[in-house]
């Protein structure tokens, strides 16, 4: 169970399909625009997550620019097990990117669920799920094109109004060799209605691979109510962690230790200070009051914040 992860961390395993086979819920950082880069992947992983996506990058891009491969990837040695996420709509392409980053990552994923427009309009994204048969070729090009074995090639979805093109769309993916499928509970017209998790657990019933539960994910106990109800291998979770990045670790808001952890990383990081101060507002939302929000807020420099926080909170 994902709670008695909470007591004793166990060794980690540095390849992710080790950790679905572990007997262990597998605890996940979702890819994040803007937000789940190298220091936020540090801190989440010092509270017990235990595997990290890169926010989503358009492939075409970074195959095409040593800028955008410069600015969108950034790893070191500790930032494992890795999983990058790409967005892409052509196989040759997501093959480009997955070579360039395969000596540094422990695999891919290709999104397959984000409902932007912009990415929609592209080709990419949540549109992919009406295009089973394009997935596939991606996903196969990509086992043909990475000769180690043991790199993930995984996919992130969202659902269909009729699940039975979910489930056909899943088995295919599966038949191509998917490492394990990401399930976002809901379809690209839901925003914020309630997560189809009874949907998860059927596709999760269908396929033999692992599958991941995502989506309304806040606190430990909600992860485990997410396993106990779809019988998922993981659970991702993306503004539960942003709120609280030690949530894994059974925090139930933001301790101290962590907001000062993150103030050492990002330090250490060079973060720039709009991502400094955005991680530390989330971070704040739940331990302070209004007025304290409104003062914090409007911070213009890191050394106003480190003031504050030291002022306030000793850290």
């Amino acid at each position: 169970m994902i709670g008695d992860i909470a007591e004793t961390k166990p060794c980690q395993p540095k390849v992710p399909m080790d950790l679905f086979h572990s007997g262990q819920v597998v605890k996940i950082c979702a890819p994040m625009v803007r937000y789940s880069k190298l220091a936020f992947r540090t801190l989440v992983r010092k509270y017990k997550c235990d595997l990290c996506y890169t926010p989503m990058i358009v492939a075409a891009d970074f195959v095409r620019s040593a800028k955008a491969r410069d600015s969108e990837f950034t790893t070191n040695k500790g930032d494992h097990p890795l999983i990058v996420q790409f967005a892409a709509k052509e196989a040759q392409v997501l093959c480009d990117a997955a070579r360039i980053i395969a000596p540094f990552a422990d695999g891919i994923d290709l999104n397959c669920g984000c409902p932007q427009r912009w990415a929609m309009a592209e080709g990419y994204g949540a549109c992919l799920i009406n295009k089973p048969e394009l997935i596939q070729d991606m996903v196969r090009h990509v086992r043909n094109q990475i000769d180690n074995p043991r790199f993930s090639v995984s996919v992130k979805i969202r659902i269909h109004e009729d699940l039975k093109r979910t489930v056909d769309l899943c088995q295919k993916a599966e038949a191509t060799g998917v490492s394990w499928i990401t399930v976002h509970g809901r379809s690209v017209e839901e925003r914020h209605q309630p997560v189809h998790y009874d949907a998860i657990k059927i596709i999760k019933q269908s396929l033999s691979i692992p599958v991941v539960a995502n989506g309304d994910i806040k606190t430990l106990k909600d992860a485990e109510n997410v396993h106990d109800l779809t019988g998922a291998d993981g659970v991702m979770v993306a503004r539960g962690l942003l709120a609280n990045p030690a949530m894994f670790a059974g925090y139930e808001e933001t301790p101290l230790k962590c907001i000062q952890d993150w103030v050492d990383i990002a330090l250490e990081h060079g973060t720039p200070f709009t991502c400094f101060h955005h991680h530390l507002m989330y971070m704040m939302e739940r331990i302070t009051s209004k007025q304290e929000k409104k003062v914090f807020n409007i911070l213009s420099s890191t050394s106003a914040v480190l003031d504050y926080l030291n002022d306030r909170y000793g850290v």
